[in-house]
Protein backbone atom coordinates (compact mmCIF):
# COMPACT_ATOMS: atom_id res chain seq x y z
CA UNK A 1 0.00 0.00 0.00
CA UNK A 2 1.21 3.88 -1.12
CA UNK A 3 0.44 5.95 1.70
CA UNK A 4 0.13 9.68 1.22
CA UNK A 5 -0.37 12.87 3.45
CA UNK A 6 -3.54 14.30 1.81
CA UNK A 7 -1.88 17.84 -0.29
CA UNK A 8 -4.53 17.58 -2.60
CA UNK A 9 -8.91 18.71 -2.29
CA UNK A 10 -9.17 15.53 -4.28
CA UNK A 11 -6.73 12.54 -1.76
CA UNK A 12 -9.02 14.74 1.02
CA UNK A 13 -12.06 13.47 -0.63
CA UNK A 14 -10.71 10.08 -1.25
CA UNK A 15 -9.88 9.80 2.67
CA UNK A 16 -13.09 11.27 3.53
CA UNK A 17 -14.95 8.55 1.41
CA UNK A 18 -13.01 5.82 3.42
CA UNK A 19 -14.34 7.16 6.90
CA UNK A 20 -17.57 7.40 5.13
CA UNK A 21 -18.22 3.82 3.85
CA UNK A 22 -16.03 2.43 7.43
CA UNK A 23 -17.50 4.71 9.99
CA UNK A 24 -20.91 5.92 8.58
CA UNK A 25 -22.27 2.94 6.39
CA UNK A 26 -20.36 0.40 8.04
CA UNK A 27 -20.67 1.32 11.87
CA UNK A 28 -23.58 3.21 12.07
CA UNK A 29 -21.91 6.62 13.10
CA UNK A 30 -23.53 10.05 12.22
CA UNK A 31 -22.04 11.77 9.94
CA UNK A 32 -21.72 14.52 12.13
CA UNK A 33 -20.02 13.15 14.37
CA UNK A 34 -17.69 11.44 11.85
CA UNK A 35 -16.79 14.75 10.03
CA UNK A 36 -15.98 17.11 12.71
CA UNK A 37 -14.44 20.54 13.62
CA UNK A 38 -10.71 19.04 14.06
CA UNK A 39 -10.63 17.96 10.36
CA UNK A 40 -9.72 21.53 9.19
CA UNK A 41 -6.44 21.63 11.12
CA UNK A 42 -5.72 18.00 11.55
CA UNK A 43 -3.19 15.91 9.25
CA UNK A 44 -4.46 13.62 7.23
CA UNK A 45 -3.27 10.32 5.07
CA UNK A 46 -4.94 8.14 2.51
CA UNK A 47 -3.58 4.61 1.48
CA UNK A 48 -3.67 3.42 -1.58
CA UNK A 49 -3.58 -0.14 -3.29
CA UNK A 50 -3.68 0.03 -7.08
CA UNK A 51 -4.63 3.57 -7.13
CA UNK A 52 -7.76 2.74 -5.17
CA UNK A 53 -8.34 4.73 -1.38
CA UNK A 54 -8.61 1.90 1.02
CA UNK A 55 -7.14 3.19 3.65
CA UNK A 56 -7.58 6.61 5.51
CA UNK A 57 -6.59 8.27 8.90
CA UNK A 58 -6.09 11.64 10.49
CA UNK A 59 -3.17 13.73 12.83
CA UNK A 60 -3.54 16.12 15.73
CA UNK A 61 -0.96 17.12 17.95
CA UNK A 62 -2.71 17.12 21.63
CA UNK A 63 -0.62 18.07 24.43
CA UNK A 64 2.89 16.62 24.44
CA UNK A 65 0.79 13.54 22.04
CA UNK A 66 0.56 12.87 18.73
CA UNK A 67 -2.91 12.04 18.46
CA UNK A 68 -4.04 9.00 15.94
CA UNK A 69 -7.86 9.03 15.04
CA UNK A 70 -10.39 7.82 12.17
CA UNK A 71 -7.69 5.03 11.79
CA UNK A 72 -9.31 2.81 9.05
CA UNK A 73 -9.59 0.31 6.53
CA UNK A 74 -12.00 -0.62 3.92
CA UNK A 75 -13.67 -3.74 4.72
CA UNK A 76 -12.43 -6.30 1.86
CA UNK A 77 -8.82 -4.69 2.43
CA UNK A 78 -8.75 -5.76 6.34
CA UNK A 79 -6.34 -8.76 7.28
CA UNK A 80 -2.82 -7.66 5.30
CA UNK A 81 -1.56 -5.36 7.45
CA UNK A 82 -2.36 -1.91 5.95
CA UNK A 83 -4.03 -1.18 9.29
CA UNK A 84 -0.10 -2.00 11.22
CA UNK A 85 1.15 -0.01 7.75
CA UNK A 86 -1.40 3.16 8.54
CA UNK A 87 0.24 3.52 12.32
CA UNK A 88 3.65 3.11 11.44
CA UNK A 89 3.25 6.15 8.63
CA UNK A 90 1.34 8.10 11.95
CA UNK A 91 4.27 7.09 14.26
CA UNK A 92 6.74 8.71 11.44
CA UNK A 93 4.96 11.96 11.18
CA UNK A 94 4.82 12.10 14.94
CA UNK A 95 8.73 11.45 14.94
CA UNK A 96 9.47 14.05 12.66
CA UNK A 97 7.89 16.70 14.50
CA UNK A 98 10.32 15.82 17.52
CA UNK A 99 7.10 14.47 19.77
CA UNK A 100 7.89 10.91 21.16
CA UNK A 101 4.63 10.27 22.51
CA UNK A 102 1.60 8.43 21.06
CA UNK A 103 -1.86 8.22 21.53
CA UNK A 104 -5.50 7.37 20.43
CA UNK A 105 -8.81 5.96 21.23
CA UNK A 106 -9.34 2.52 20.46
CA UNK A 107 -12.97 0.58 19.68
CA UNK A 108 -12.36 -1.91 22.35
CA UNK A 109 -12.88 -4.77 19.45
CA UNK A 110 -9.56 -3.67 18.22
CA UNK A 111 -7.50 -3.57 21.60
CA UNK A 112 -5.48 -6.59 20.85
CA UNK A 113 -4.33 -5.20 17.22
CA UNK A 114 -3.20 -2.22 19.32
CA UNK A 115 -1.56 -4.32 21.93
CA UNK A 116 0.15 -5.92 19.29
CA UNK A 117 2.01 -2.77 17.91
CA UNK A 118 2.85 -1.76 21.82
CA UNK A 119 -0.20 0.43 23.00
CA UNK A 120 -1.03 0.57 26.13
CA UNK A 121 -4.40 0.82 27.98
CA UNK A 122 -4.88 4.07 29.82
CA UNK A 123 -8.03 4.49 30.65
CA UNK A 124 -11.16 2.64 31.40
CA UNK A 125 -13.73 1.84 28.99
CA UNK A 126 -16.18 4.72 27.59
CA UNK A 127 -18.62 5.33 24.64
CA UNK A 128 -17.85 7.26 21.71
CA UNK A 129 -20.30 7.77 18.90
CA UNK A 130 -22.11 4.76 20.77
CA UNK A 131 -19.07 1.98 20.59
CA UNK A 132 -17.00 1.49 23.59
CA UNK A 133 -12.95 2.88 23.19
CA UNK A 134 -10.10 3.14 25.69
CA UNK A 135 -7.60 5.46 25.78
CA UNK A 136 -4.04 4.26 25.04
CA UNK A 137 -0.59 6.08 24.79
CA UNK A 138 2.94 4.05 23.63
CA UNK A 139 6.08 5.74 23.62
CA UNK A 140 8.13 6.24 20.27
Amino acid sequence: MNINVVETDEQLKEAYHVRMTVFVKEQKVSPEEELDEHDKTATHLVGYENDQAIAASRLRFVEEYGKLERICILKEHRGKAFGSQMIAAMEDIILSKGCKKAKLNAQTQALPFYERLGYKTISGEFMDAGIPHVTMVKDL
